[in-house]
């Protein structure tokens, strides 16, 4: 049971990942970005997730410099992730893309490198780099972002190395049962994107009453329940408060009825793309 900010889960090749993290989704490059990033590792955040495709590692990249100094903290202290956007996506591409996220972000490794979406016929190829950079030590683990059973399936069966992370949308509205009970059958850590479903949960009745008898807000009953589920969230925020708050879920538990009527609420309900059905 995770009982402090800072508490890990075991990824299946050793590696320590941090339970919550910051996730920086459709934030500018800037000075609310690095603020942002630089406030979150001060206030005890050790894990920042982006990605090539959100345009914005640089500004990351120039929080963590300052924030290792701020702070006195080492590299090895922080656990960065970056994904492979799919126009990338090939053996000698992935490799070059890894680079460049490398060259933005001015690190000399990631802790996590991700397939960002399973695009047909190209994310075994990708995958065939990421094993690359991860047998060569340029990488402490590897893993995919909006893959269904199926994508794992086929990756693992042509794969040397299983992942060691899915990265999906996942929130009260979309529970992914399965994918999720699959994931912990074969030691794939899961990791919830848009984990407040982008704010629509926010003012959920059931929510709201749940909150209310733990003296907490909503954001903190379901990221909460995030954790109970053994999965890993980034929720994102550019503001210092409501990042501060959002980190703010160690010192309660949800009863096991408050759970299950959390995943009561499950529609299939997705606020980002289907990984079965995208042009991108």
């Amino acid at each position: 049971m995770m009982k402090h900010i800072q508490d890990t889960l075991t990824l299946h090749n050793g590696v320590d990942m941090p339970g919550l993290g910051l996730g920086v989704f459709k934030v500018e490059e800037g000075d609310t970005l690095v603020q942002a990033v630089k406030s979150a590792i001060a206030h005890g955040y050790r894990s920042i997730d982006t990605a090539a495709i959100y345009g914005n590692e640089r500004s990351v990249g120039q929080a963590i410099l300052e924030a290792l100094q701020e702070n006195e903290l080492a590299r090895e202290d922080l656990f960065i992730t970056s994904k492979v956007w799919n126009a990338d996506l090939g053996y000698e591409s992935t490799l070059a893309a890894y680079e460049a996220s490398l060259e933005k972000l001015g690190l000399d490794y990631l802790d996590l490198y991700l397939i960002h979406w399973p695009v047909q016929g190209k994310y075994n190829e990708a995958w065939r780099a990421l094993e690359t950079l991860y047998h060569e030590g340029r990488v402490k683990a590897i893993g995919v972002s909006n893959f269904q059973i199926h994508h794992l399936e086929d990756l693992i069966s042509k794969a040397q190395i299983k992942p060691m992370v899915n990265q999906v949308e996942f929130h009260p509205r979309l529970t992914q049962k399965e994918l999720l009970r699959y994931t912990k059958e074969q030691g794939i850590q899961l990791e919830a994107w848009s984990p407040l479903m982008q704010g629509e949960l926010l003012d959920n009745p059931t929510l709201v009453d749940i909150a209310a008898k733990y003296g907490k807000s909503v954001a903190q009953i379901i990221l909460r329940w995030d954790l109970q589920h053994g999965v890993i969230t980034i929720p994102k925020s550019v503001k210092e408060q409501r990042i501060i708050e959002n980190a703010a879920l160690f010192d309660f538990e949800l009863s096991t009825n408050d759970m299950a009527q959390i995943d009561g609420l499950n529609q299939d309900l997705r606020v980002g793309p289907d990984p079965d059905n995208f042009d991108f």
